[in-house]
């Protein structure tokens, strides 16, 4: 399996990454066999992840080395499908709840966007950035970093806070979170754990396998950057429920 998931991060094909391979490759096995993360996180999700990790490390877009969390929207809503993992000690710090956005779907997430108004959730890298104290408490900004896929977060007002929906108490009698209007939102009770965990330039994914996410992010697929530089009339800012 784990053979399998390096030949998908790095094809044999065209150009090879730049980043750490050896260290993408030994904090990609060591994780893969934790106890902790084993049952809990799909071993391709992570090794996506890793893989944007380290390549905004390589670029300077990681100000908080060693910290990186994972929101696996292929899961339910009811199942914990965020995750903030220590890079550096190999350990899963937080795992829990998170809610996606009420344009996105109901129990699972299945539609995804960078448009104003859409009520969607965004996949992709982010980093994390400042706190603030807004209408829904204690809350952290998030800056896009993937062009057409989730760089129109800061104008959608896409946060990081806790909501009364979250919570084991609201899927039992709903049978479901409930959902934001595209923001990722936490459970009160673990918000302000996670927040201190992964504030000031974290990196953090949000993934969605069926969503053909990863064959349009350029953090997946370097070789795009130089599709895109040559065909300059085409673009990925058309990125809608992909």
């Amino acid at each position: 399996m784990l053979f399998i998931m390096m030949m998908i991060v790095f094809p044999s094909e065209g150009r090879s990454l730049s980043f750490e391979n050896n260290a993408f490759r030994n904090t990609l096995s060591v994780l893969s066999q934790s106890p902790e993360l084993k049952n809990k996180i799909d071993p391709l999700v992570l090794s996506k992840a890793l893989s944007g990790y380290y390549s905004l490390k390589e670029q300077g877009k990681v100000n908080r080395d060693g910290i990186l969390t994972v929101i696996d929207f292929n899961r339910p809503s009811i199942d914990e499908r965020l995750f903030v993992i220590d890079i550096n000690q190999c350990r899963l710090l937080y795992s829990g709840l998170v809610a996606h956005g009420s344009g996105s779907g109901d129990n699972y997430a299945q539609s995804f966007s960078n448009a104003q108004g859409s009520h969607q959730s965004s996949l992709g890298f982010y980093t994390t950035g400042d706190t603030y104290d807004g209408k829904n408490g204690y809350s952290l900004k998030l800056q896009g970093l993937e062009r057409g896929i989730n760089d129109n977060a800061e104008a959608r007002s896409i946060v990081i806070h806790g909501a009364s929906y979250v919570s084991y108490d609201y899927i039992r009698q709903h049978g479901r979170l409930g959902r934001s209007q595209g923001c990722p939102a936490l459970s009160l009770d673990g918000l302000q754990q996670v927040i201190n965990l992964i504030k000031g330039g974290s990196c953090l994914f949000i993934y969605h396998g069926g969503s053909g996410y990863a064959i349009k992010s350029t953090l997946l697929n370097p070789d795009l950057v130089f599709l895109h530089k040559s065909r300059p009339h085409r673009s990925i800012n058309a990125y809608q429920n992909v």
